[in-house]
């Protein structure tokens, strides 16, 4: 018991000119009714610092994509980072999905369009201009089908010549798509693009997409006799094709 009173008189005695310095500076702090408390130069340049210091965090922030991220930008961005998983962790297509994921992640990196930043798609000398140029000019493609040839095992075929009935039946696979292409509104340049992803061939769909639906045709023109362009289907239809191609494992 004494000892348990000794403790608590040491504590008080502790915490009683702390509580007592608190008390004076507060009371040097509260100023008489009616006057005005007057800051000092220090204090406004402190004020002036610190705002100064937030203002350089939002134009950075603002300068940074994750101003300019949009829900489809997330969402595309979780795709490609799914599919890179699956070719690594479980060696799905790793192949096909790797470049694929790639391909999504670099795509929807979102930037500040008016920035000149320099790393868009048409600023010479950007990394996405000289991926960009293979677009345009078509050089993805063969490079594609080359790939694709060189890999292809044709040991199975020669010994089974029964198996290219499955590449008539591919066939059938096209006219259905592109049918049902033409059913649900696609005009026929863009219902053939579609089609062509029922033969199960990823580098003939990229191919003819790029010539029938690459957003730059003239497809019709309205009454007033404003042109009306096909849509750029170059980007869904490779995504679509090779997604479902390579997913036949996970299927």
């Amino acid at each position: 018991m004494n000892k348990t009173i000794v403790l608590f008189i040491i504590i008080i005695s502790w915490l009683t000119p702390g509580l007592s310095q608190s008390s004076q500076q507060k009371n040097q702090d509260t100023l008489p009714t009616g006057q005005v408390q007057v800051e000092t130069p220090a204090a406004d340049a402190d004020k002036g610092d610190n705002v100064a210091a937030w203002q350089a965090v939002r134009t950075f922030y603002e300068y940074t994509g994750f101003a300019n991220v949009k829900l489809g930008n997330i969402v595309m961005i979780l795709v490609g980072l799914f599919f890179i998983f699956l070719a690594i962790q479980y060696h799905y297509e790793p192949l096909l999905l790797i470049p694929i994921g790639l391909g999504i992640l670099l795509g929807n990196v979102p930037f500040k369009l008016d920035a000149n930043l320099q790393i868009g798609i048409y600023e010479p000398g950007s990394v996405l201009n000289y991926l960009y140029f293979g677009v345009i000019k078509g050089i993805y493609p063969p490079l594609i089908f080359l790939g694709i040839g060189a890999m292809t095992d044709f040991s199975s075929l020669i010994s089974n010549p029964r198996l290219m009935l499955l590449g008539a039946a591919a066939q059938i696979g096209i006219f259905a798509t592109f049918i049902g292409a033409l059913m649900l509104g696609f005009y026929p340049a863009e219902a053939g693009a579609i089609g062509i992803i029922g033969g199960a061939d990823g580098p003939t769909a990229i191919f003819l997409s790029s010539k029938l639906a690459n957003g730059v045709n003239i497809i019709d023109y309205t009454a007033s006799g404003a042109p009306i362009y096909v849509q750029n289907l170059i980007g869904p239809i490779a995504i679509a094709a090779y997604s479902y191609m390579a997913l036949v494992p996970v299927l």
